[in-house]
């Protein structure tokens, strides 16, 4: 049985991995890769492996990065069963059918440049048709219950409680006789978070992927972050400003909700004015809306206070916002203000609109309440760069920011430790992913100093097998271009030196013997190589 690496491998997006037995094609996850432009180009690539060969793809959760390109895998020929949990494909149906859309408009917008330049039209990377087609595959289960699949494969999803729905893997396969049982973890979450519950513990593993996103790092305290969430708001109301916060429309537009509405009805506001609250998303609003018909899986403190009369996604000064014209006239508008809009990383959505109206005013806030990725704007405001462009325009960045990281839904090192230290039965081997490179690296000495479990680090396209305890790669490649440009050199200095080598010997190597037994050989291979060196001429030229 094989394991193959086909994204969120040294980085923190793409999630895309392949089980590979003697009968079945077997995918978990299949997220878009997000972040610069070089890795959003990424999506547009092939997939590795034929879409129409794999027979199940099973989803731990519905955010983008592992969900994205499903419309893209059945555009492309998939036919087989997706497997996920009631929420997550409820959270699907509105995800994916936004994503398709995101993907339209951006192939229109890019279509009418091109269209004025002369050049060939793009087609979307899927559309509506695309994204509504894949919601037909899906089939749920709940958290607990294990499934037979086909008599060689069963599962069991178990609560992650990163978002509504979200699932850790545990995954058991009978191939060729041997039986092994592999836990995917999916995004773990933090203990104590609002609405959901606490991450569940697993208790055995032959191996284990496991995330590694936070894995150098400690989170503040929730409630620490709340209460200073709370302060900025206030003391931006008081001096006339707006506090806009990108935020993911999945999982943490909902916890903000839920906190923001217990400080209004049950906190001591009333030296401060009631500043309105607008959810600027339409996905946000929709993604509330199935948050509030899945109570059941909520965490106990959420469903007493829903049973108490109280719905925690509703209070006087919020206000949903679903039109664009709305969206439009809250940046016209000079009153104090919270927007809470999507995307999470300011990389998409209205929240750029906000950022052009509102990032040039020292009176104003910005807050992230989650993880930037390397290349999207809120990394690059975050990195304090003092000049930006959005929407076509060179902005002054003059607001506040503030960066509140115990709001984060994925677990800190501490809590991950914690996590693999409740594993009664450890794993043989851990397979870190989901993580930047410098982090997981990190992440996995701790594992080492903690539980003495060698921890692999896979690179996109790595493959292993892992029926047998000795692990072995049998194929990989890089991303980053400067990496693979210094690797590209060195071969071609090591080409030029045995050239050179091979011209200072020649004299004495080409007597008259060996040219009259070895003419035809040395020939060919002199041919075979110029026009080796001809494609590569070619290849570069392009």
């Amino acid at each position: 049985m094989n394991l193959s690496f086909f994204g969120a491998t040294e980085m923190v997006t793409g999630s895309n991995y392949m089980l590979t037995t003697e009968n079945h094609n077997i995918l978990i996850d299949c997220g878009m890769f997000q972040g610069n432009q070089e890795k959003e180009k990424m999506n547009f690539r092939e997939f590795p492996f034929n879409p129409a060969e794999v027979d199940i793809l099973i989803l731990t959760h519905a955010h983008i990065d592992h969900s994205g390109r499903i419309p893209k895998l059945v555009k492309e020929g998939f036919r087989g069963r997706i497997i996920s949990t009631k929420a997550t494909y409820d959270l699907c149906t509105i995800m994916l059918l936004d994503s398709a859309k995101i993907q339209e408009s951006d192939a229109e917008w890019d279509n009418r440049k091109r269209q004025r330049a002369g050049l060939p039209m793009i087609e979307p990377l899927y559309t509506s048709e695309d994204a509504e087609q894949s919601l037909k595959y899906f089939e749920t289960y709940l958290y607990e219950q294990k499934v037979d699949i086909n008599g060689e494969i069963s599962l069991r999803f178990r609560d992650a409680g990163h978002i509504l729905g979200s699932s850790i893997l545990e995954l058991w396969i009978n191939d060729k006789g041997v039986s092994t049982k592999l836990v995917f973890s999916g995004d773990i979450g933090m203990p104590g978070r609002p609405i959901i519950n606490t991450p569940e513990f697993i208790e055995d593993a032959d191996y284990l992927i496991m995330e590694s996103t936070y894995g150098d790092t400690i989170h503040p305290p929730f409630k620490e972050s709340t209460e200073k969430m709370i302060r900025i708001i206030d003391e931006t109301a008081e001096r006339g400003g707006t506090v806009l916060i990108p935020s993911f429309a999945v999982g943490r537009t909902q916890e903000l909700i839920y906190e923001l509405n217990h400080y209004y009805e049950y906190g001591d506001i009333e030296q401060h004015m009631r500043v309105p609250i607008y959810i600027d998303s339409p996905m946000a609003v929709n993604a509330t809306e199935i948050f509030q018909k899945n109570s059941g899986s909520f965490n106990k403190e959420t469903q007493e206070l829903i049973l108490s009369g109280d719905n925690p996604f509703s209070f006087d000064n919020l206000h949903y916002v679903r039109s664009q014209e709305e969206s439009m006239a809250l940046n016209k508008s000079s009153y104090p203000k919270v927007i809470i809009s999507a995307s999470g990383m300011a990389n998409a959505g209205r929240i750029r609109h906000h950022l052009k109206h509102n990032i040039w005013d020292p009176k104003n806030s910005l807050i992230f309440v989650g993880y930037q990725a390397e290349g999207t704007l809120g990394r690059i405001l975050l990195d304090g760069v003092k000049r930006v462009k959005i929407l076509g325009e060179e902005l002054n960045v003059a607001l506040q920011i503030h960066n509140l990281e115990g709001f984060s839904g994925h677990a800190d090192q501490p809590f991950l430790l914690k996590w693999l230290g409740e594993f009664k039965k450890k794993p043989r081997k851990i397979f870190l992913v989901h993580g930047e490179k410098e982090v997981s690296q990190i992440f996995a000495k701790e594992i080492e100093k903690a539980y003495g479990i060698n921890c692999i680090i896979p690179k996109l396209g790595n493959t292993y097998s892992v029926a047998i305890d000795a692990i072995e790669v049998e194929k990989g490649i890089t991303l980053e271009p400067e990496i693979l440009k210094e690797q590209i050199s060195k071969e071609l200095e090591s080409v030029y030196n045995q050239f050179n080598a091979l011209i200072s010997r020649s004299n004495g190597l080409f007597d008259e013997k060996l040219l009259e037994k070895d003419f035809d050989l040395l020939k060919n291979k002199l041919l075979e190589l110029q026009g080796q060196l001809m494609d590569l001429n070619m290849m570069i030229g392009k």
